[in-house]
């Protein structure tokens, strides 16, 4: 154990290490893209635009294509279906090209969030052969969910509508009222957290190894990450995401840093705790 602590702490100084691990980090080798593939949205744009929009290599993937739809403001028009049907609880509304506001989504922050119910649906991510997904946001406060439907129609990204409803309530413990406690107080926390807590890492020795091993509660509020407390990003791949799960997975994911951090979930006697932390940062 002492040979890991003295390894995380070089990892926190250095800021780097190899890892083969696989890693939900799609944003990480696509920034340097983005300059290539703006180019490529402003030449069809500067072209007579057809009735649908023409697929670029950026759709192969939905998480290159909603970098780019995010960060670039001719593109995001193209491949917004105007009008934009906009649900809000049972009210429809119709958002016009005139009226639309380029939406940044997650990009201007360090990372973004992704829930699970399983670590099979994590395979989900980068899968090319996707035609529908939604972008998320989970507003805590509220309780409210923000959802962008994109569909891909002819090998185009399209957003297609956006729906905000408010978040269902059930008899369980609600996983994300709870994750707002579990990240703003840190008494509600160190309950809530498997004393020894699995640990798994990269090891700082070796570029091709990960480490399992564990923590103990002050080593998780040492190495822990600052967690967000009043909403969370979601992209659905079709991943279910069920109230009444007994497990969830939270991934932070950077981007375009290495960052990546995966906390792991499981109701005990009907209340949330989390049992597995990840950090395999690069």
């Amino acid at each position: 154990m002492k040979k890991l602590i003295a390894g995380v702490l070089v990892l926190s100084v250095l800021g780097s290490c190899g890892n083969k691990k696989t890693s939900i980090d799609p944003f990480a080798s696509i920034t340097h893209e983005v300059d290539s593939i703006r180019h490529k949205a402003d030449s069809i744009h500067q072209e007579e635009l057809p009735e649908e929009p023409k697929p670029t290599e950026a759709d192969e993937s939905f998480d290159d294509f909603i970098y780019n739809f995010a960060s670039d403001d001719a593109l995001q028009r193209q491949r917004v279906k105007f009008p934009l049907p906009y649900y809000k609880g049972d009210e429809k509304t119709n958002i016009e090209e005139r009226n639309w506001k380029h939406d940044d989504l997650f990009t201007k922050q360090h990372y973004y969030t992704l829930l699970f119910d399983k670590e099979e649906d994590m395979d989900l991510v980068g899968d090319t052969s996707l035609t529908s997904v939604q972008v998320e946001w989970i507003f805590v406060k509220t309780r409210m969910v923000k959802k962008y439907y994109f569909e891909r129609i002819k090998g185009a990204w399209i957003l297609e509508a956006i729906n905000l409803r408010p978040i269902e309530r059930n008899e369980n413990e609600d996983f994300v009222e709870f994750f707002s406690h579990f990240a703003a107080d840190s008494l509600f926390q160190s309950q809530r957290v498997q004393d020894p807590l699995a640990f798994v890492t990269s090891d700082p020795d070796d570029d091709f190894s990960i480490l399992e091993t564990s923590l103990d509660l002050n080593q998780w509020f040492a190495f822990k990450p600052a967690l967000p407390a009043d909403r969370l990003s979601n992209i659905n791949y079709g991943q279910r995401n069920d109230d009444n799960s007994p497990t969830k997975i939270l991934a932070l994911k950077g981007i375009g840093n290495g960052f990546s951090n995966i906390l792991y979930f499981k109701r005990k006697a009907g209340e949330w705790q989390l049992y597995k932390f990840e950090d395999t940062s690069i």
